[in-house]
């Protein structure tokens, strides 16, 4: 009986010792299904030996320079804080301007000023910024001779009230906001007086206003620079109400009626001409267009939309938004030295005629340092030769460069081309690096198709900018992954100076910008990567989204001093080797 007991005792002992092995070998092979999460990853953040370690700063400043805090690094490329020198601001004291018209305003007012005024114009400033200063007398003339209409011109210093600033979007200055029942919208307009009353009398008036004599007419004539005219047979009526409700969509143009031949014809209207007539003068080279729609709102406001432009538009920091918000997107842009203008000029007026209302022209004077350097700089031209750049203007951004002389047939044949869609995009590019055998390979506009969109590779992209101090942050880390992965075919981890080099498909809002473009998925956008900046979170992020599985092996552990030892040995042997060979 004893016998059977032990017997017994040592199968129950043998069967569970079995299970537990049994379920010991199942969870092992669980465990190794799920490398991605117990992967041993910490040799990843290993310090390397700092003697053999290379990061090239070469392309970028000290980084003491900068501000780490800085989370804006995508700066305005037209320079809205140009005029701030952190350096003077104790020293600084803001301009005289006579500004008893200006209401200013803090968070413990600013509702109460909203609320019990209709309308009121909204100024967000800071004290150092030129712009603002330019601003101050065109705006302060302004609300003097609006406060009689019961506008309210008010501003707020928001270098001091943040949460206001915070609360209405504030991203430059001067941003400018214009309150209609406490509803608000942004104000663009060129940044002077008569621009300014202008813009809000049509927002709060009539909309247009009668012409019923002779003086009033030449009065205007001679005091503005662009007008539109309306000959009626009533001044109240069906064709007035479709014309103040086309002026309500056109900004910088004031619209009037009359009922008087005389009035017409002073205006180049044909006093027996049938009406309505309309008209619109500008005091430039191309003074009259006259209308021939039918007289209805969105006709006449897309008549004097098409028109009200001059046929070259000189661009300057406040032609730059009456350009930009044009119905017309797409534009021809001559970029020419200040000493050239005078020769090219009319060739390019003379192409401009015969695109009216398909493209807007626009003249830059690319030694301008203020403004026509940084937009040839932006467009990615330079030298002074005389270039012309068609430029889609919407969302897409695209551009073309002209490939020739500047001449009318060549404007005409390249503007035609481009409305047609049969034009090769102009991309900005940093010449082809002649090596590129680096663990970080270098990506240029030019070499993009060949290096991101290669359909075989799954390719990680930093786009940085070299004056950049989260990108110099970045850098070690990205090298570090790079050199770990260095070994994986499939794989490539890639930098792009977003600041000398652009492509469609490499956008970014700011710096660094990392994108991951899978491969076999080229055709797609790419996919933004939002980790930690470590070495660890990109692995696990490639081998998350990498569409060709990939396995870093982990690199033998054997103590620095054997590593040393045995590479010093390895070294002396080859040198050994090598004098052999050599005698």
């Amino acid at each position: 009986m004893l016998y059977h007991n032990k017997r017994l005792v040592v199968f129950l002992f043998l069967t569970t010792l079995l299970l537990i092995s049994s379920f010991s070998f199942t969870l092992s092979e669980k465990t190794q299904n799920n490398d991605d999460d117990d992967e041993d990853l910490s040799f990843l953040e290993e310090p390397e030996d700092t003697t053999t370690t290379h990061h090239d700063h070469a392309d970028f400043p000290d980084p003491d320079n900068f501000d780490d805090d800085d989370e804006g690094d995508d700066g305005d490329e037209f320079g809205d804080f140009s005029g701030y020198d952190p350096h003077s601001d104790e020293d600084f004291k803001e301009p005289e301007v006579d500004e008893k018209d200006v209401v200013v305003l803090i968070e413990r007012n600013f509702t109460t000023v909203i609320e019990n005024n209709q309308f009121v114009m909204v100024e967000f400033y800071a004290p150092w910024c030129g712009h603002c200063q330019a601003l101050a007398p065109e705006y302060a003339a302004a609300a003097t001779e609006l406060k009689k209409d019961g506008v309210v011109l008010a501003k707020v210093d928001a270098s001091v009230e943040n949460e206001l600033a915070y609360e209405y979007n504030v991203q430059g200055f001067p941003t400018v906001y214009f309150f209609i029942d406490g509803v608000h919208k942004p104000y663009n307009g060129q940044r002077t007086k008569d621009a300014i009353v202008t813009w809000i009398k049509k927002k709060t008036g009539p909309g247009v206003y009668n012409i019923t004599t002779l003086d009033d007419a030449e009065r205007i004539l001679t005091s503005e620079t662009k007008v539109v005219l309306g000959f009626l047979d009533s001044l109240v009526g069906a064709e007035s109400d479709e014309l103040a409700a086309a002026s309500k969509l056109e900004d910088g143009v004031n619209f009037y009626q009359t009922v008087i031949p005389n009035v017409a014809k002073l205006f180049h209207i044909d006093p027996d001409v049938k009406r309505p007539a309309l008209v619109l003068l500008k005091k430039e080279e191309e003074k009259l267009n006259h209308f021939d729609g039918q007289f209805v709102k969105a006709e006449i406001a897309n008549f004097v939309s098409s028109n009200k432009l001059p046929l070259v538009n000189i661009f300057t920091r406040e032609s730059a938004p009456v350009i930009f918000e044009s119905p017309i997107k797409k534009q021809l842009l001559l970029f020419v030295t200040s000493n050239d203008t005078a020769k090219f000029i009319t060739v390019f007026q003379e192409a401009a005629k015969l695109f009216k209302g398909k493209l807007i022209f626009v003249h830059v004077e690319m030694d301008n340092e203020d403004v026509g350097k940084p937009v040839a700089d932006y467009f990615g031209l330079s030298g002074n030769t005389p270039k012309v750049l068609a430029f889609t203007g919407n969302e897409d951004g695209r551009k073309f460069l002209l490939d020739g002389e500047v001449t009318i047939d060549n404007i005409k044949a390249f503007g035609e081309d481009f409305l047609a869609d049969k034009l090769k995009p102009f991309i900005k590019s940093d010449p082809i690096p002649e090596s590129n055998d680096g663990d970080v390979k270098i990506v240029v506009g030019n070499n993009f198709d060949e290096i991101v969109l290669d359909e075989s590779k799954d390719v990680l992209l930093e786009v940085y900018a070299p004056w950049c101090g989260h990108c110099q942050a970045l850098e070690p880390t990205f090298n570090k992954l790079a050199k770990h992965l260095h070994s994986i075919e499939s794989i490539v981890v890639a930098k792009m100076d977003g600041t000398t080099n652009e492509h469609p498909r490499a956008k970014s809002d700011g710096f660094p910008t990392l994108l991951f473009y899978p491969a076999g998925k080229k055709s797609s956008d790419p996919i933004t990567v939002d980790v930690d900046r470590t070495v660890v979170a990109f692995y696990k992020f490639l081998k998350k989204h990498a569409s060709i599985p990939f396995q870093l092996q982990k690199p033998t552990t054997t103590s620095k001093t054997n590593d040393s030892g045995s590479s010093d040995i390895k070294e002396s042997q080859s040198s050994i080797t090598d004098a052999k060979d050599e005698l």
